[in-house]
């Protein structure tokens, strides 16, 4: 059966809102938390940007819900080494299986703040494949030693680490990304509802490969004020194609996100309280045979949402 989780957007909400989303989430019936992981929000309407790894730290003392990251670029901002120290901990803080490291390619929006050049598709692909071997290397808790194509470590050793390393999950768009996620990865993340891509993972890893996926919905008191909040925040949802990839700053997405209009934006997913809407939202991804699916509030009204989500969307779609 499908199990439901709730998305802690740090672009969007400050740490105490992230916190408080966190326990609501659990005292809702909520399964599990996904938690994004960004230096720069998409626009500045979103407004936010916590660190990700303080954040889990907090997590951990306020709820007991399991926690992937989804997803962290270990490639570019971040050290493999550093992030698989920074997974372990949080690991540790979570308790026993409740930390999943979700891993992806990244997006040029955060990881061009050092001054690095930002790789095409297939060097990041093969970046993030070397990024994996370091991570889980370091997890052993062996001195590790690596000269690589992109990364250098030197007698490293991670001392603090949960009993059993967390599972790697990767974020896949496209063939070449999802050949690459079977090749390395423990499960698939996507944010579509896309049998094909389950299907192909399953084959690749066995029938019992776990699979995620997550989607963003608006609650608000009426559909138009619901649409309203939601496109004033998050109009890049609707940037095509690779730019969500390639952009470097909020101010650019602001501008892309110019050509995205409101009705057309208004076109794809929930938004208002009929609980209808949500529940035909999210159908897809239970069809599609995802193993957990991550629901994201977009604007203000996330505790009315968290609430009616508990009592009337959740129990709908688990009966299907």
């Amino acid at each position: 059966m499908t199990r439901f989780g709730y998305f802690l957007s740090c672009e969007e909400y400050a740490p105490d809102q992230l916190l408080e989303q966190a326990r609501l989430a659990e005292r809702a019936g909520f399964d599990s938390l996904w938690i994004s992981d960004h230096f720069h929000p998409w626009t500045s309407a979103q407004g936010q940007s916590p660190f990700v790894w303080s954040m889990i730290g907090a997590i951990a003392q306020v709820c007991d819900l399991p926690v992937t990251t989804a997803v962290t670029c270990p490639t570019v901002r971040t050290h493999p080494a550093i992030v698989a120290q920074a997974a372990a901990t949080s690991a540790v803080l979570l308790g026993e299986g409740r930390f999943t490291l979700g891993v992806g390619t990244g997006e040029a929006l955060n990881e061009h703040v050092l001054g690095d050049a930002w790789p095409r598709t297939d060097i990041r692909l093969e970046m993030l494949e070397e990024a994996v071997e370091v991570i889980r290397r370091l997890w052993t808790g062996e001195v590790v030693s690596h000269d690589g194509r992109h990364y250098t470590v030197d007698t490293a050793r991670i001392y603090t680490r949960p009993d059993e390393p967390p599972p790697i999950y990767m974020s896949a768009f496209g063939p070449k990304a999802l050949d690459v996620a079977c090749r390395i990865a423990d499960g698939f993340i996507t944010t579509s509802p896309d049998a094909t891509s389950v299907e192909t993972f399953r084959e690749a890893k066995g029938p019992q490969a776990p699979t995620q996926a997550g989607f963003k919905v608006a609650w608000g008191p009426t559909r138009d004020e619901a649409i309203d909040e939601a496109y004033a925040r998050w109009p890049n949802a609707g940037v095509p194609g690779e730019l969500s990839q390639v952009l470097p700053n909020p101010q650019h997405f602001e501008q892309a996100a110019e050509l995205v209009t409101r009705e057309k934006f208004a076109e794809d997913g929930a938004f208002g309280p009929e609980v209808a809407a949500h529940v035909e939202a999210y159908s897809p991804f239970v069809e599609a045979g995802f193993d957990e699916v991550y629901v994201a509030n977009m604007g203000p009204h996330y505790a009315d949402m968290i609430a009616a989500y508990g009592s009337d969307v959740l129990p709908e779609l688990r009966g299907r």
